[in-house]
């Protein structure tokens, strides 16, 4: 019996997620009273910083080459895997990636599956796994039945913490199954953490007027060291790349402290932005809906809020 977690390789890195899914296994093999087994597959710049995450061992395949494998691929090989040492639990990261194997997964091992799980599961009575549902209205509470579960994890709903024991690596090669996708081109942001795995995020609505006065987010988000977003009408008005929309239909995030900006909070945006631990919402508006799942609001001129809040978190560091 053991707990297996697929550690996600992208472009050699392993991501903040993937350490977090580590973690998460190592503390379920604990509940367990198992052992955890990390996977990872092809080459990696940064595996020593999964080595002090309390994993029982980690199986790096095929070490020396780039990975070059889909979901459909990659699922095979980590059924194998699991298979091979009887795990009874696998745990992946809840990235775009991470998603499209978890089902995959639940079919190959006749598996119950949890996708999104928030915390770690409870294993008293079966492994019972909760999750947010109803666009984070409500938290559901997830018995599986099933001999193997496979859980994919939320960013952000466990902190890694690191020990001074080092876990082992044991090399492997194995013949992994083409990718039947052939990726002609990937396109992806750089200079700043991904949203998904961001702990701080500034982000900003149609309150800004224009896509000039961007300079004011941006001077916050750089006082802050956070990730700038934003509301989809500005994304559709081309005020700011895709890639920077949040909420129901763009990307939903879990960050630490929330910032949102002349953003009124209409349902589709509070979907994907309401699992944040802390909100803080600046609106001239007192009936902007946003105020109403704020832990903290601000009601003002946002061109005056701003820069005042600005130069205060300057100050408090000392710049």
């Amino acid at each position: 019996m053991a707990v297996l977690v697929y550690i996600e390789n992208v472009e050699g890195t392993i991501k903040k997620s993937g350490f977090e899914a580590a973690y998460y296994a190592s503390q379920a093999a604990a509940l367990l009273h198992s052992e955890a087994v990390g996977l990872v597959i092809g080459k990696v710049q940064n595996l020593d910083g999964v080595t002090h995450l309390g994993l029982s061992k980690i199986m790096h395949i095929n070490a020396g080459s780039e990975a070059s494998m889909d979901s459909q691929s990659e699922s095979k090989v980590i059924a194998d895997i699991a298979k091979e040492i009887g795990a009874t639990m696998v745990i992946l990261s809840h990235t775009t990636n991470g998603k499209a194997i978890t089902g995959r997964l639940g079919i190959r091992l006749d598996a119950g599956i949890v996708s999104g799980a928030n915390a770690l599961p409870t294993v008293d009575n079966g492994v019972m796994v909760t999750k947010t549902v109803y666009s984070g209205k409500a938290i559901a509470h997830v018995k599986i039945n099933t001999k193997v579960s496979v859980i994919s994890v939320m960013g952000n709903a466990i902190k890694p913490v690191t020990s001074d024991t080092t876990t082992p690596v044991e090399q492997r090669s194995l013949d992994v199954p083409t990718a039947k996708v052939t990726v002609v081109e990937r396109k992806t942001a750089k200079g700043s953490v991904p949203l998904p795995e961001a702990e701080l995020v500034v982000s900003a609505g149609r309150g800004m007027k224009g896509p000039e006065n961007w300079g004011i987010i941006e001077d916050l988000a750089t006082a802050l060291g956070a990730t700038t977003a934003c509301s989809r009408p500005v994304a559709d008005a081309d005020w700011r790349p895709h890639h920077e929309h949040v909420g129901q239909t763009g990307v939903a995030i879990r960050p630490n402290l929330y910032i949102a900006i002349g953003i009124s909070g209409a349902i589709q945006h509070l979907a994907g932005v309401n699992n944040s631990k802390v909100i803080v919402v600046i609106n001239k508006d007192p009936e902007a809906p946003f105020f109403k799942a704020a832990d903290y609001g601000v009601v003002g001129d946002l061109f005056e809020v701003v820069p005042r809040l600005t130069a205060a978190v300057n100050q408090l560091k000392g710049h």
